[in-house]
């Protein structure tokens, strides 16, 4: 198990996260719009379905990397909020971008939804090198047992997601159409999504080996 510490700053960096609403957040406002929230909470399923594959992967991954070197470890760890930080640079100097959504889209099926929601999630690069940078930098390799950590941590994460997710799709009636084609909005979520991402990739840089060691 991580660190105490370690578990709730993790929980405190993954809310500031999954609050700032990107692109899974604006996929699932669209189908929540157009086929009502129950169309959106199966959609969040099918995405967090597929950020438990993600979890696992990277769980073995990183603990196979982990077994073979501490320093190889340690390297991934430090390449991972190097990538955090140019993913905040890269989300602050990008343009708004309106998420592209068919107003005339034919009903679906819930069990279509969640695959579909599956789908976009799983075959997202962006997602699986997400999970490999973020999750090591509150790994206590001291402690042992990576691979428990990290799935641990992914557990906590996608319910989190689900849980934030779950509010928004709620929401959707009422903001979703507002929020999705507001560019002040847009404006706000690039930079304060970027200044986080940043901000996280530096605390990983700077103290992620002092609290690995508490």
């Amino acid at each position: 198990m991580p660190t105490f510490g370690n578990i709730w700053l993790f929980i405190g960096a993954s809310l500031a996260l999954l609050l700032i609403p990107g692109p899974a957040v604006l996929y699932i406002f669209a189908r929540s719009v157009e086929h009502g929230r129950l169309a959106g909470f199966a959609s969040i399923l099918g995405i967090h379905a597929a950020t438990l594959v993600h979890v696992i992967v990277a769980a073995l991954g990183l603990s196979a990397v982990l077994a073979s070197s501490a320093l190889a470890f340690s390297i991934v760890k430090y390449a991972g909020a190097a990538y955090l930080i140019w993913l905040g640079f890269k989300k602050i100097f990008g343009r708004n971008e309106l998420p592209v959504t068919d107003t005339h889209l034919k009903p679906f099926g819930y069990a279509r939804l969640l695959r579909d929601g599956f789908v976009v999630n799983l075959f997202n690069p962006k997602t699986a090198l997400f999970f490999l940078a973020f999750l090591p930098q509150f790994v206590a390799v001291d402690r042992g047992h990576a691979t428990m950590q990290i799935a641990f941590l992914g557990l906590i994460y996608t319910c989190l997601g689900i849980i934030t997710d779950g509010s928004y799709a709620f929401a959707a009636g009422i903001a979703g159409n507002w929020l999705r084609r507001n560019r002040r909005y847009l404006t706000a979520e690039r930079y304060v999504s970027g200044v986080l991402l940043i901000g996280l990739g530096l605390m990983a840089a700077f103290a992620g080996n002092r609290s690995s060691r508490r």
